[in-house]
C-alpha cells in the first residue's frame, strides 16, 4: 500500500494513508504501508520500500509527462512556503514541516507524491545494490539531523586573514547539518546539498571551527585507498605496510621516495597512455579494466553500472568502489555504536570522523578493526584524534 511521510524527523511523525493526515504515534502500530517516496526515521525496522531508490532522482525529475501540470501546480505553491522560510529564518531543522503548511497543500503535495511513486515502481526496476544504498541512506539521513557544533573562537589567531573571516561569517548563515545527497556523481561519491554545511570542500585551515559534541573527533582514514582497491580487483595480496612504501620497495627498486612512487603509480594508473614498464609488469591495468568494463559501461561490485568512455574507465571504477567500500565500512561502525553516545559525525570521501564520548574510547580499537576488515581484504587504516577537527584532520 501507497502512502507518504509528511516529515522524515524522529519527533515529527505525520503520514498520509488513503487521502487521509495522520499525526499520532499511535497510527503506526496498526500501519501497513509497505511504499512511500523517502525514508523517515520512524520507519526504522519496517519493510518498506522507497521510490527514491529506485530512481536516484528528485520528484521533478521522474514525474511522468501525464502528471506534469498537476505536479508543477502543486509544487510551485510549496516551493514559495519553502522560500518564505528562508527568508523569516525558520528553520525545518527545528520544526515539523506539516506544522507550517498548510492541510490543504499537504493533501495534494501528498496525493501527487503517491502517483509519481506508483509511475516510478510500476517504471524502475529494483537496483541491484537496493540494500545497500538503503543501509548508505539510513546512516547519512541519521548523520543529516545531528547538529554540529562550530567555535569561530578556535580561529581567533587567523581572524587578520580576510578570508578566514569571510568564510566565518558564510557559515554562520548556513544551518549547522551536513546533509548529504546519495545520488550526487555518477560514481556514488557523496556530495552535499544546497544549504548543507560544506563538509566536503572546507578548507583544512578551517577546519578548527568544529568541536565534537561529545568529547573527542577520531578520523579513520584508509591508506591508499584507491591503489589498494585497484590491487584487490586485480587479485593483488593487501600490503600490511603503507603501500606507497611497499611499491618504492617492491615495485621501483628503492629508486626514489615514497612521494615519488606515489605520484609514479598514479600517474601510470590513470593516464592510459603512461608506458611505465615497472608499473605494467607489477599490475595488470589492462586485465582489471577489461573485467569490469564492457566496452560502454563500468560496472562494479556494488552494482554500479556508469556508461564511461575507455580513458576515464579506470577511474570511475577504482574511484566507484572505493566510494562504495567507505560507506560499506561507515556503516559497520554505525552499527556498532549504535548503543552508545559517539556516532558517526561526518564522512569526507574515504575517511569516517567519529565523535567520540571519553568514557567510550575503550571502543577504538575495536572500531578501528572493523574499519580495516573490507570485502577486499584488511585495509591499513590510519587513525588521528583530536579536540577540535583540525587537529584530528
Amino acid at each position: 500500500m501507497l502512502f507518504q511521510t509528511l516529515d522524515s524527523k524522529q519527533d515529527c511523525i505525520g503520514v498520509y494513508i488513503n487521502e487521509e493526515l495522520f499525526f499520532d504515534e499511535r497510527v503506526l502500530h496498526d500501519f501497513k504501508g509497505t511504499r512511500t517516496w523517502s525514508y523517515a526515521s520512524y520507519l526504522e525496522g519496517r519493510d518498506v520500500e522507497y521510490a527514491y531508490l529506485y530512481c536516484g532522482a528528485r520528484l521533478d525529475k521522474v514525474c511522468p509527462d501525464s502528471l506534469r501540470s498537476d505536479w508543477e501546480f502543486v509544487n510551485t505553491r510549496l516551493q514559495a512556503f519553502m522560500r518564505s522560510f528562508i527568508e523569516a529564518k525558520v528553520s525545518l531543522n527545528d520544526n515539523c514541516f506539516f506544522d507550517l503548511v498548510p492541510e490543504k497543500l499537504l493533501r495534494d503535495y501528498c496525493y501527487m507524491k503517491n502517483k509519481i511513486c506508483n509511475f516510478v515502481f510500476e517504471t524502475y526496476e529494483r537496483p541491484a545494490n537496493y540494500d545497500y544504498l538503503l543501509a548508505t541512506n539510513k546512516l547519512l539521513h541519521k548523520i543529516a539531523f545531528q547538529r554540529l557544533k562550530l567555535s569561530p573562537a578556535n580561529l581567533r589567531a587567523q581572524m587578520h586573514r580576510k578570508g578566514v573571516r569571510e568564510t566565518v561569517r558564510k557559515l554562520r548563515n548556513i544551518e549547522p547539518y551536513c546533509k548529504y545527497n546519495l545520488f550526487g556523481t555518477k560514481t556514488g561519491r557523496l556530495t552535499t546539498k544546497k544549504n548543507s554545511f560544506p563538509i566536503l570542500t572546507l578548507a583544512k585551515e578551517m577546519r578548527s571551527i568544529l568541536e565534537p559534541r561529545n568529547d573527542i573527533f577520531v578520523g579513520f582514514d584508509f591508506n591508499g585507498a584507491e591503489l589498494r582497491t585497484f590491487m584487490a580487483l586485480g587479485g593483488s595480496e593487501q600490503p600490511v605496510e603503507d603501500v606507497h612504501l611497499w611499491n618504492l620497495h617492491n615495485v621501483y627498486r628503492k629508486i626514489g621516495s615514497r612521494e615519488k612512487a606515489k605520484k609514479r603509480i598514479f600517474s601510470w594508473l590513470y593516464n592510459p597512455d603512461s608506458k611505465d614498464h615497472l608499473s605494467s609488469r607489477a599490475y595488470d591495468r589492462e586485465g582489471v579494466l577489461n573485467k569490469y568494463w564492457d566496452g560502454t559501461a563500468v560496472s562494479t561490485v556494488y552494482g554500479r553500472s556508469m556508461k564511461v568512455e575507455e580513458r576515464k574507465a579506470l577511474n570511475y571504477l577504482i574511484q566507484s568502489t572505493t566510494s562504495d567500500m567507505v560507506m560499506e565500512q561507515a556503516v559497520k561502525l554505525d552499527e556498532m555504536l549504535e548503543p552508545f553516545e559517539s556516532c558517526i559525525a561526518f564522512v569526507i570521501h574515504d575517511e569516517v570522523v567519529l565523535d567520540m564520548n571519553v568514557n567510550e574510547t575503550h571502543l577504538l580499537p575495536r572500531l578501528k578493526e572493523t574499519f580495516s576488515q573490507t570485502r577486499f581484504g584488511n585495509y591499513l587504516v590510519n587513525a588521528k584524534e583530536g579536540s577540535d577537527f583540525g587537529i584530528a584532520a
